[in-house]
């Protein structure tokens, strides 16, 4: 429909409720649907062979890096080292006694009381000994290697899920599965998609510094954290026509699991001196967007507006209207410009009554 003209013989004011157009900065926002991740997951393994002889951790418990949560029965890896230990004293002894022999062979071949092939034998021997214990020290250390093994330790910080094998069981490193998968939340990860047309806006809001990034209910209503965009992906999906994005979020109070779906808020940019009004002020008809707006004798008048963004509740408005000027936010479908309103509180909602 054209811009609504008074009808004539109009007289009673019609209620309504009015708004103010307020000028200020005003953050541009593009909204997104996105997925919380994890920052890191990782499935706990054993890397021995053995029976889980005791589980350190409960399910869904916080734990740090390091943090020693299960134990492979360690007893056939000790055994092992003290083995390994044992090979290496042994062979030490042994090359003690053989550069004491050679010691003596050399000096006596000085004397041509032995030969030099004696000597030559004797060297042989010295340097045999003395690789044997360079292998020695190496199995010493894969031993002690293995037996550290036997402790399973947190790789990272963050929180246990269910607990996959019980105490008793016997697992092997060759085992697809673990014993606990350990997810970081602090801080955490959502990814969320980006229409191709405003991927370029994004990367040049990207370019001039950090982007804020606002996570909400996925029916866009609750805030439940405030993050950075850290990645854009460098491929846009052709099937679909849009990019992924990845942002960071401290989720110190955990408002956002792993899994989780959300609605992504990123800041774009930010308009100076924007002059905004309630979004319900803004009225679409023929000939374009307008707004009614309120005199000093509450008489209205249709003005045509040249809308920008709308954020939540508010809309930007680029011409068409200044700062303090009241506008109708209700009722606008009984009004044409020229008559008289009277503005309306909003109703309060309806309280129950006390019992008794």
């Amino acid at each position: 429909m054209a811009v609504p003209e008074s009808p004539v013989g109009a007289a009673l004011a019609v209620p309504v409720q009015v708004g103010v157009a307020e000028q200020g900065s005003v953050p541009v926002y593009l909204d997104g649907l996105g997925t919380v991740q994890a920052f890191n997951s990782v499935t706990l393994k054993t890397r021995v062979d053995g029976e889980i002889q005791s589980i350190l951790f409960t399910e869904g418990q916080m734990v740090n890096k390091g943090d020693l949560l299960a134990v492979v029965d360690p007893r056939t890896y000790t055994a092992a080292v003290e083995q390994a230990s044992a090979k290496l004293q042994q062979d030490k002894a042994n090359l003690d006694n053989a550069n004491y022999l050679l010691a003596k062979d050399q000096k006596l071949a000085t004397q041509n009381i032995t030969t030099a092939e004696q000597v030559e034998t004797q060297q042989s021997i010295v340097a045999a000994l003395q690789a044997q214990i360079g292998q020695d020290q190496a199995a010493k250390d894969a031993a002690s290697v293995a037996l550290t093994y036997t402790e399973l330790r947190a790789p990272i910080s963050g929180r246990t899920g269910f607990r996959l094998v019980d105490e008793g069981n016997q697992v092997h490193a060759a085992d697809s599965g673990g014993i606990v998968v350990i997810t970081q939340t602090q801080p955490i990860s959502v990814v969320s998609t980006l229409s191709e047309d405003d991927l370029s806006l994004v990367r040049k809001a990207l370019a001039s510094g950090p982007i804020q990034v606002i996570a909400f209910t996925r029916d866009g209503t609750t805030p439940l954290a405030t993050g950075t965009l850290t990645v854009v992906d460098n491929v846009i999906d052709q099937s679909s026509g849009t990019a992924r994005l990845k942002s960071t979020f401290a989720n110190l109070d955990e408002a956002l699991w792993p899994g989780q779906f959300v609605d992504v808020r990123i800041r774009q940019k930010l308009l100076a001196d924007a002059i905004t009004v309630p979004s319900a002020a803004l009225q679409r008809g023929q000939k374009g967007f307008f707004v009614y707006v309120v005199n000093q004798d509450n008489i209205v008048t249709a003005q045509p507006v040249t809308p920008g963004p709308i954020n939540n509740d508010q809309a930007v408005i680029v011409s068409g209207l200044k700062g303090g000027e009241k506008v109708v936010t209700t009722g606008q479908y009984r009004l044409a410009s020229g008559l008289k309103i009277s503005v309306q509180l909003p109703v309060a909602a309806p309280t129950s009554a006390k019992e008794g």
